[in-house]
């Protein structure tokens, strides 16, 4: 299909961008308007929503790629379940990192307090994602994805990207055989896409696990958010899906990080239950199954102390976090550089540790080449890499931060390392860029359509939930896909931080 996407004509342009925003707003698949599209004091009681960046047409995705990636999630969600029972390694990693980040520090400081008095729960949830790229050394080469991140807390755009996924089959079914180059039924290829319901299916088996209620109170669920969350709507689809759950009546509500003090509390005795006052229904109070965390994951959320204590006072109740302190650090990207760095005599993999041998290969070919910026003989390698102006044109600078807009690319890496101490260079990794294959499609931004050259990232969901103390794993599944796509010009992919858009694929 060399002819696909199809070009489209200013005419069909226009109907399609009409479409889709009316199927958007329609089904949900919006966001709270960017201030570039509407100033805040413009809508000050939040009431406005517009549609989600996205695609014209899904974009073109190898398929055996697409199949690596889910393959091998399973697989993925134990690793990182085994790693964050490993608190010596992971202790290690925060040493290694140093005072030159202070966020992690603090976090690993949470584990610690909490770890002296003891912990009362020792089951964890992941809600994971682990996203790649499409990886073509020459034309002709047969492609393969390349791990980008993996992500353990906050993995975002579940709810989204199933919407996408039927925006894209709805036009596919309706609008694309109408165009001047029509898109004929039975062409595209458009995998299934169950994220939504598969990551509630994760919170739903850790709400069950968490057992009956201790207090006498029902059980319920907490998100806790940012304040002014403008991707609401991704997190309420999860929560739509939880309802749709027969068996169990889970209530769900929405708490800032902000406000985990003003409205929670332990209860009384030893078993340190978090119990949450909805200041919209004061009389009632509900005992916390399970904390899912789309907020607390980098410093802006820990503005003072007082932000830290609420994350310990969260850490040491008895509901389930998702993520852990422990959990949260085994996603740091030093953590994802010492499992891919090539090995060596003198530096083995550490991955059978934790994994299967069976395993072990399937996830090794997913790997990029990532290097420490430490003063071991990769780290010192790798130092020479990164200051040289002509061969750090091949590679890409990251710390250890979640979310769009953190990463230094190519030719900006040598000056960015100079503006900084050298002591905080260990907090950092360096990876060799991604060459994906070209591929064109349309993006229909802010109700504007681009046209051109663009970049896809598959991302893979993955639900776990284990048991740090007996190290079984209770619940381990793939849990649908998100593909977010960008302009072949920009560095970063992050749809909320405004760099990316929305889209599915079409698997050829």
């Amino acid at each position: 299909m060399s002819n696909y996407p199809p070009a489209i004509t200013p005419t069909e342009g226009e109907r399609l961008s009409e479409v889709i925003k009316d199927w958007a707003l329609a089904h949900g698949l919006t966001v709270r308007p960017p201030p570039v599209v509407v100033a805040a004091d413009a809508d000050p009681l939040g009431i406005l929503a517009t549609a989600v960046p996205v695609t014209i047409f899904p974009s073109p995705f190898p398929q055996a790629c697409f199949d690596q990636g889910t393959a091998v999630q399973q697989s993925y969600n134990e690793l990182y379940a085994s790693i964050s029972q490993d608190e010596d390694f992971l202790a290690h990693i925060v040493k290694e990192i140093g005072d030159s980040d202070d966020f992690i520090t603090e976090l690993w400081k949470v584990h610690l307090r909490v770890k002296e008095e003891g912990y009362v729960q020792t089951k964890s949830l992941g809600l994971f994602r682990s996203d790649y790229m499409v990886h073509q050394d020459t034309t002709g080469s047969s492609p393969q994805i390349k791990q980008v991140e993996f992500n353990t807390i906050a993995s975002s755009f579940g709810g989204l990207s199933s919407q996408t996924s039927q925006l894209h089959k709805y036009l596919y079914s309706t609008e694309f055989q109408f165009l001047e180059n029509p898109v004929k039924r039975g062409v595209l290829q458009l995998p299934e896409n169950g994220s939504a319901a598969g990551l509630a299916a994760g919170i739903w088996h850790a709400f069950v696990e968490y057992g009956p209620s201790c207090t006498g109170h029902q059980k319920c669920v907490v998100f806790l958010v940012q304040g002014g969350e403008r991707n609401i709507f991704d997190q309420r689809h999860l929560e739509y899906e939880l309802k749709k759950f027969e068996k169990l009546q889970i209530p769900v509500f929405r708490l800032p990080f902000s406000d985990i003090l003003h409205h929670t509390s332990l209860a009384e005795g030893g078993g340190r239950q978090l119990l949450y006052r909805p200041p919209l229904l004061p009389s009632q109070t509900f005992e916390v199954a399970v904390i899912y965390m789309r907020s607390g994951y980098g410093p802006s959320d820990y503005p003072d102390q007082s932000s830290w204590e609420a994350r310990y006072h969260l850490e040491r109740s008895r509901a389930i976090k998702c993520p852990t302190v422990l959990t949260q650090v085994a996603g740091t990207k030093k953590v994802q550089q010492v499992l891919a760095t090539p090995e060596t005599s003198s530096n083995p993999s550490i991955l059978s540790r934790y994994i299967s041998k069976n395993s072990v290969s399937s996830l090794v070919a997913t790997f990029t080449n990532i290097y420490p910026l430490d003063k071991t003989e990769a780290g010192l390698e790798a130092r020479k890499i990164a200051i040289d102006p002509k061969l750090c044109k091949g590679y890409v600078l990251k710390p250890q931060r979640e979310g769009g807009g953190n990463n230094i690319y190519r030719s900006s890496i040598p000056s960015f390392l100079k503006s900084i101490p050298e002591s905080h260079w260990p907090s950092y990794i360096l990876m060799e860029l991604i060459t994906p294959p070209p591929v064109k499609n349309t993006i229909l931004r802010n109700g504007k359509l681009e046209h051109g050259g663009v970049i896809c990232e598959l991302g893979i969901y993955g639900t776990c939930l284990w048991d740090q103390k007996s190290k079984k794993i209770l619940h381990n599944d793939q849990a649908g896909y998100l593909l977010r796509t960008k302009g072949d010009q920009s560095e970063e992919g992050g749809v909320a931080a405004g760099f990316g858009c929305m889209d599915s694929c079409n698997l050829v």
